[in-house]
């Protein structure tokens, strides 16, 4: 049998077969990576370093795992989009193992000296600057993870990273699960007053898709994934059915069998336990030294700078809400809101404010104009052309063939598609899955699959993927998004852009493979576009008549843009204040109650209501579902925040949709990964460092 037949999981073709990656293939194709990559390691670490050469030691470092990184990603991304008892079952058998051997990498002693030995080389003084760059990142790499550690510390140093792997992963799984785990139906329409159309047929749609309700006694089902929810806590006037729905959300991860708040200690311990045995005081200053903010104090300097900037108004904007409140609802003059009114009573003052109705833009969204305007605003700027391929769904062990020339994919909603570059060249291509199922787990990301070969004049296309869990379509009509929906998807493809048009010479340097506090910049860039009439006029068109936005829809949406913009900014510091604190004062939240001890830091960053919600750390996957993730990095969102503001003013100054200032972008920011400082490359494409005046003014707070 052919080794790729038997082992499906490491058949590195471009043209993945999702149908043969089945849960029973997932052990012996991880051991028999594990087993290759060792042999590989291996041969590195005993050559002699008389004889130590790029080629010998950077170069087939890089390779050395190459199979084992796709079938782990694979696995991995299975995980997240196919979750199954069968495939959760493999994935922990071999997720120690996998771990374990990834923590060793840098450990190994014997490698360590060959790449020292290396450096020293008269052949490493003279490296290209990409390749130089590579060579000071793996030894910084090297060195945080442990490399001049005594043999002791190295396996405490191992059994913490193990220890870390699992306990994240069970945090991820158990707010999957017990966001599956809960329902509700509604049988009686008159709750359901105020709810959105869309909203409406959606939670009929699911409903019908679970066998329940009939055409006489219609059952409207609502779970606790984004585009069921948040229209609940937006819109729905029956209070006692938004209490319910906020209540459910607000104990994700606080109850049996699915508490994560002795996962949460642990993990902080477990951090704080591998920042010490690498000679740090504490976790941020471990995982930030390589990023742009360098420290965790520089951090928290940056959250607390930007906290003091936007409270007052914040405070504004919660006291003219509450009053609003008050009035409208004949509340004392000293009630205070419940937590479950204050998305809907926001709407309220945002209608009275701004005659702006949000789900009045809906119709104006249907998902395939929206794929197809910012694959058109892309092309414009950045000089590519986008398309559809054929793609099909195979069900996994049918070993059914697809056609030459259509492309597999992992469930029937995916689509795949392929960027070209002005000259013909294949760039790379990528997939995408946009709705929620029970299956996939929430939120919206951009993951690589392959980093294409840009070495030597070879032009090996990349490949990756974006998801999402947006509005699904129902019967007889597509999927219409709101525009928050929208600028997600401009954001992911963002990412996905600085995969794809990664130009780089050295893999591990490529794309996404940069500071964290940096590589959120292509992707928030990229929303701006939602918001300038020339580009939207491009894709938002009604889904029945194709007309675009009308202007006064337009203005009101623009001039709503900053309503409660504060808020939405608070909240965002919020968790990296949170984030920053929990991992630079461990022991402050390993004892007692972690509930308390997080509402007493956020103090100055919620809004005060009349029952206390529970903090969102139970339930933050971005920070606790990854040996570190964003953990002491949910800053970056608000740190490339200030990047892409300020970067879009060039935009703004030439023509947004300018492929000069585009095609510096690209040259400059897209195309560079990490082969250079993102400090200069920022410098290189603005001409100076960056200014947070630009987001200040966007945000109404200046």
């Amino acid at each position: 049998m052919p080794e790729m037949k038997k082992h499906p999981f490491l058949d590195t073709s471009f043209n993945i077969k999702w149908s043969r990656l089945l849960p029973e293939c997932v052990e012996p194709d991880i051991d028999a990576a594990l087993e290759e990559a060792k042999r590989n390691i291996a041969e590195i670490a005993g050559q002699s370093e008389d004889s130590v050469s790029y080629a010998s030691t950077l170069d087939a470092l890089e390779n050395a795992t190459v199979r084992l990184d796709h079938a782990w990603g694979l696995i991995s991304h299975l995980d997240a989009v196919c979750n199954s008892d069968a495939l959760r079952k493999a994935y922990n058998a071999v997720l120690a193992k996998v771990t374990d051997f990834y923590g060793s990498i840098p450990l190994n002693a014997e490698l360590w000296k060959v790449i020292k030995a290396f450096s020293k080389t008269e052949e490493a003084k003279r490296l290209s600057p990409t390749r130089k760059r590579f060579l000071e990142e793996t030894m910084a790499g090297f060195k945080a993870m442990g490399a001049d550690l005594s043999s002791e510390q190295k396996r405490e140093l191992e059994k913490v990273q193990s220890q870390l792997a699992q306990l994240t992963q069970k945090f991820s799984e158990h707010v999957l699960d017990a966001t599956n785990a809960w329902s509700l139906l509604v049988d009686d329409e008159s709750k359901l007053n105020g709810l959105p159309d869309s909203a409406r047929a959606e939670a009929l749609q699911n409903a019908r898709n679970k066998g329940l309700g009939s055409e006489k006694q219609p059952v409207w089902r609502f779970t606790l994934q984004a585009p069921s929810m948040l229209p609940v806590l937006t819109y729905l006037d029956d209070p006692a059915v938004r209490k319910q729905v906020w209540e459910a959300n607000n104990l994700l991860g606080t109850l049996e069998p699915y508490e994560n708040g002795k996962l949460i200690k642990r993990i902080l311990e477990l951090r704080q336990q591998r920042a010490e045995i690498l000679g740090k005081t504490h976790f941020p200053d471990l995982v930030l030294e390589r990023r742009m903010a360098k420290a965790g104090k520089h951090a928290l300097d940056f959250v607390e700078g930007l906290h003091a900037k936007t409270k007052p108004f914040f405070d504004k904007e919660v006291e003219a809400l509450k009053a609003f409140w008050r009035k409208e609802s004949n509340a004392d003059a000293t009630a205070e809101m419940e937590p479950w009114d204050i998305a809907y009573w926001s709407e309220k003052l945002r209608k009275k404010q701004y005659d702006f109705d949000e789900e009045a833009l809906r119709p104006y969204f249907p998902m395939d104009k929206v794929i197809r305007g910012l694959f058109s605003i892309c092309e414009t700027i950045f000089g590519v052309k986008i398309y559809e391929k054929p793609s099909t769904y195979i069900e996994p062990g049918s070993m059914t063939i697809a056609p030459e020339d259509v492309t597999e994919v992992w469930h029937p909603d995916v689509k795949f598609y392929a960027v070209q570059d002005a000259n013909g060249e294949h760039l790379g291509s990528f997939y995408a899955d946009w709705y929620p199922r029970e299956s996939k787990r929430g939120g919206a990301w951009m993951n690589h699959l392959i980093t294409g070969n840009r070495a030597n004049g070879k032009k090996e296309p990349h490949l990756g993927l974006m998801c999402g869990n947006m509005s699904a379509p129902v019967e007889g009509r597509p999927a219409l998004l709101n525009h928050r929906e929208v600028e997600t998807v401009f954001h992911e493809f963002g990412h996905l852009l600085h995969h794809l048009l990664a130009n780089v010479e050295v893999k591990s340097l490529s794309g996404t493979n940069v500071a964290w506090d940096f590589v959120e910049l292509p992707s928030q860039i990229m929303e701006n576009w939602c918001w300038e009439r020339s580009s939207l006029d491009l894709f938002a068109r009604h889904y029945e008549t194709h007309a675009t936005v009308p202007e006064d829809l337009f203005r009101k949406m623009v001039a709503a843009r900053n309503f409660m913009s504060a808020s939405f900014k608070m909240r965002q510091l919020s968790i990296g204040k949170i984030d920053l604190e929990m991992h630079l004062h461990v022991s402050d939240f390993l004892e007692g109650d972690l509930s308390e001890q997080c509402r007493a830091v956020l103090n100055a960053y919620t809004v005060k209501t009349a029952t206390k919600p529970n903090p969102i750390v139970y339930r933050l996957t971005h920070v606790f579902s990854d040996p570190v993730g964003y953990a002491s990095g949910y800053y970056s969102y608000k740190w490339a925040e200030v990047l892409d503001a300020d970067a879009f003013t060039l935009f703004r100054q030439r023509g947004i949709m300018n492929p000069q200032v585009g095609g510096e972008f690209r040259k400059k920011i897209l195309a560079k990964g990490n082969s250079e400082d993102p400090a200069k490359l920022y410098r290189d494409f603005m001409g100076r460092d960056p200014d947070a005046t630009a987001l200040l003014i966007r945000c109404g707070l200046i």
